[in-house]
């Protein structure tokens, strides 16, 4: 399957499709007492109704094209769009679960600033990732760590985790700021339950699970990963798989995700100093320049974290992008784009998410 254009979208569906009703109302002016001789008020200008009336739900055309490259496309996918000044949503597959994978960075990032704003530990906090620290997959972070490790801050690991996806740096701020269940507690404390954002065990528990394995941690030096996945039965690997993909530990709703997103950009979820420095470091993110990113117009801006999971040919699976683009004019839209399986070329998902991302920006409203 080739990219859907945003065209074609339009003319299949624009006309058929119905808006998602708005989960806020037009807020009405309370009336003044009347006077002895009352004169008619009046009316609200028609353009300013009609603007106001825009903002407080999707276009038709947006619903129609979002559902068409989610139905379209050869995989499951979930996809959610919420502009963040007028809370409405439009979705595919929107409450189903998919796995986050490294999407999950985002929210250990959030639990460390929280920790921050609460004086707990500060981007100056020293840490030190010995051989015993490391995990698996991607992990530059691994090439420092000698003798008696590698000595530096949560400041270099967040960089680290949020931007170049390191696996080792992100489990140790995990660890530095509670584990697991402080990342779960922080979810339900600011945000929601854990049945719409699930949090994993950490990198390791969770790659060796889903590839049917039990965690030794030799497994973390050289591919000796690798090589012990390699060397089970090929009925194993699906098998654990499979039940991953089914019931993922560290699944999420995209329209979870994209509330989420939406209170971070409001200020909702952190501090406004956290705020800003973890949009800051999404900004500079070096993961996933093809994916939504590369269907971003010149002129807006798109911060975000990317996820990848397991590929057992010729499935791949948690293949992700999160984020919010904002137009030129400073409206935002907290975009989620999650592909729990598929079997077509990265160009292909790549052609899906860069259609999401044009398809905003086309039918973006002031």
């Amino acid at each position: 399957m080739g990219p859907v254009t945003i065209a074609a979208g339009l003319m299949a569906l624009a006309g058929a499709c119905t808006a998602i009703p708005s989960t806020r109302s037009i807020p009405v002016a309370a009336a003044a007492p009347l006077p002895v001789s009352p004169k008619p008020e009046a009316p609200a200008p028609r353009a300013h109704l009609a603007v106001t009336q825009a903002r407080q739900q999707p276009s038709p055309a947006l619903v129609a094209t979002i559902q068409t490259l989610g139905r379209q496309f050869n995989g499951r996918v979930g996809i959610a769009v919420q502009r963040v000044d007028a809370g409405w949503t439009v979705t595919h597959n929107g409450d189903q679960l998919f796995p986050q994978q490294s999407v999950s960075k985002l929210w250990v990032a959030m639990t460390m600033f929280d920790a921050i704003d609460r004086g707990k530990v500060s981007l100056d906090t020293p840490v030190t990732i010995r051989p015993g620290d490391l995990t698996l997959f991607h992990q530059p972070i691994a090439a420092m760590v000698k003798g008696e490790g590698y000595k530096t801050t949560l400041r270099d690991l967040l960089f680290r985790a949020m931007q170049q996806s390191d696996n080792t740096a992100n489990d140790s701020i995990l660890r530095t700021v509670g584990g697991p269940e402080a990342v779960r507690g922080y979810l339900a404390r600011r945000f929601f339950g854990p049945e719409t954002i699930r949090f994993g065990p950490g990198e390791r528990m969770l790659q060796s699970q889903t590839a049917g394995l039990t965690w030794s941690q030799d497994m973390a030096m050289g591919r000796r990963f690798y090589t012990a996945r390699a060397n089970l039965p090929r009925s194993a690997r699906e098998k654990a798989l499979d039940a991953y993909l089914a019931n993922p530990i560290d699944g999420a709703a995209p329209t979870a995700i994209v509330r989420a997103l939406a209170k971070l950009k409001k200020g909702d979820m952190l501090s406004p100093s956290s705020t800003q420095a973890l949009l800051a470091i999404m900004g500079d993110a070096k993961t996933g320049p093809q994916r939504v990113k590369a269907g971003v117009p010149e002129g807006w801006t798109y911060v975000h974290k990317t996820g990848t999971g397991q590929d057992l040919s010729p499935r791949s699976t948690g293949y992700n992008d999160v984020g919010i683009m904002t137009a030129p004019d400073g409206t935002s839209y907290a975009i989620a784009v999650m592909i729990g399986e598929t079997t077509v070329s990265i160009p292909e998902r790549w052609a899906l998410m860069q259609s999401v991302a044009r398809a905003v920006a086309a039918l973006h409203r002031k």
